[in-house]
């Protein structure tokens, strides 16, 4: 896909590439319940603050978007869940779930690109414990994919959810 014309360019033509000064990062945090993510905030670092959790819902796709995904609290009640914005729009990719308990081991959960649209963490089995970070990126009008790892307890359990 070609760079799209909106984008600003930095750039100055020279071998080595170019300096940016005074780039950061958004960060989006302490929004409550419900979250909706606009398309114009690709590359933030969205926070999961909510014991209660969080529910995210991505924008629709667009080649080269980025949303990171971390836990600052152990998410106890509900789940904190980031879910496509369409029926017909998938994740693909892995994330492994490391647990805290001594005598239970991690595991690597994937999605498969073609029924699963969220990824659901409890603060237990499905890694929705402090730590826990994921990247969503997307490669289509149709496909995130996701890359991570996340932190649980006991037994740990698939995330991914087709609904």
């Amino acid at each position: 896909m070609a760079t799209p014309t909106d984008i600003e360019r930095i750039t100055y033509g020279g071998p080595r590439g170019s300096l940016a000064l005074g780039l950061h990062r958004n960060v989006i945090q302490g929004v409550g319940a419900t979250r909706t993510l606009l398309a114009g905030e690709s590359n933030s670092l969205c926070i999961f603050d909510r014991a209660a959790g969080v529910v995210y819902t991505l924008p629709a796709p667009v080649e080269g978007m980025q949303f990171e995904f971390r836990n600052t609290v152990a998410i106890t009640a509900s789940s904190g869940k980031v879910i496509t914005s369409g029926a017909a729009i998938f994740i693909l990719g892995s994330v492994m779930i490391g647990s805290l308990t001594v005598d239970a081991s991690g595991d690597v959960f994937q999605a498969n690109g073609t029924t699963h649209v969220a990824i659901a963490s409890s603060g237990s089995t499905t890694g929705g414990l402090i730590g826990g970070s994921y990247t969503l990126t997307a490669i289509s009008s149709t496909i995130w994919v996701v890359e991570g790892s996340l932190v649980g307890s006991g037994t740990v359990a698939d995330p991914f959810a087709t609904s």
